[in-house]
């Protein structure tokens, strides 16, 4: 049921809510990469990296880079 609502798994709705967190979290706070991980319950950085990259296309900090360009 909960797939059929959000098209996603439990895990992967989770998932991307904290990697949606961690952006903010650079964005707004101007947190680096490593710290927004580690505050949104990652305990590699680069398992984040690698899931962040999966999720908006781009490493944190190109993704960063575009966004406060685009603003």
């Amino acid at each position: 049921r909960f797939k059929a609502v959000t098209a996603l798994s439990p895990l992967q709705y989770q998932k991307q809510l904290r990697l949606q967190e961690a952006r903010r979290l650079m964005l707004c706070e101007g947190l680096e990469a490593a710290s927004a991980s580690y505050r949104v319950g990652y305990e590699s950085p680069s398992q984040f990296s690698r899931e962040y990259r999966r999720l908006f296309g781009e490493p944190p900090l190109r993704d960063l880079t575009r966004l406060r360009n685009s603003a």
